[in-house]
């Protein structure tokens, strides 16, 4: 489809040429707007906590679909987006117990703190 697009506006690319400036452009605008979330983020309280969790959030996304991929591949199971998103969800629910155990511990220190 791109391909086409791009011959109607007198460009001849092949497929990995359309590959290289499609991703290469994407990757550089993702870089650009991370880059700045990412500032925005580092001047936050609890922000190497933050940036760990879309880090290992991200790495997780890739494990999941590797995995499902696997599957497909070696047809050792069903390759079915519905285990990918539940099992995206058990790392959420389990961050979120950390993060409340968290909390809890620090609300305590705080006021342990503030009494003395």
């Amino acid at each position: 489809m791109l391909i086409e697009l791009f011959k109607t506006m007198g460009f001849s690319l092949t497929d990995k040429q359309l590959h290289f400036w499609i991703i290469g452009f994407i990757g550089l605008f993702s870089f650009f707007i991370i880059y700045f979330v990412f500032k925005w983020i580092q001047q936050l309280k609890w922000s190497t906590t933050i940036i760990s969790f879309i880090y290992t959030f991200t790495m997780m996304v890739v494990l999941v679909f590797a995995i499902e991929i696997q599957q497909a591949i070696t047809n050792r199971g069903n390759m079915e987006f519905a285990d990918a998103v539940v099992g995206l969800w058990g790392f959420i629910v389990f961050f979120l117990i950390y993060v409340a155990i968290a909390l809890f511990i620090y609300v305590i220190s705080y006021l342990y703190n503030k009494r003395r």
